[in-house]
């Protein structure tokens, strides 16, 4: 009697449009159809016919990985997008940074004291200059 898998996680099942193949597959086949073989056919007048049909497999090869091509559920522009980010776009080297909670609070009350100590200053100037106390050098700037 013959036996048929039936896989556990149904989300990994693809639904079949025609001929056993899913929609994305149709589409890129046709594709490759529509551009390989009207090449083919112009090619064979001034080439041979392997020579037309070599040239028609590689015009047409983009477009078979394109349906086929599928790593970890993700089809093969996702994968090509994601190593041209990493080799190119992205910096090579990146260090392991966190950022610690007690670090972030530790930061914000050495903020505080900093911003403590300028609210201070501004205020002990201020009182300074109201009560008419002048320096010596602020009077030699306004005489000159």
């Amino acid at each position: 009697m013959a036996y048929v898998t039936i896989p556990k996680d149904l989300t990994k099942v693809k639904s079949k449009v025609l001929f056993g193949l899913t929609k994305r597959q149709l589409i890129c086949f046709g594709a490759a159809a529509l551009i390989g073989v009207p090449l083919f056919f112009l090619l064979r007048r001034t080439a041979s016919n392997s020579a037309a049909a070599f040239c028609m497999i590689i015009v047409m090869l983009p477009f078979f990985l394109l349906a086929m091509y599928e790593r970890h559920g993700q089809p093969l522009e996702v994968v090509a997008g994601q190593v041209i980010r990493c080799m190119f776009l992205r910096t090579k080297e990146r260090p392991y940074q966190t950022n610690n909670f007690y670090a972030a609070l530790e930061r914000q009350a050495q903020a505080e004291k900093e911003v403590k100590a300028i609210v201070q200053k501004a205020k002990a100037r201020a009182a300074g200059t109201a009560g008419g106390k002048t320096s010596g050098k602020a009077d030699r700037r306004r005489k000159a």
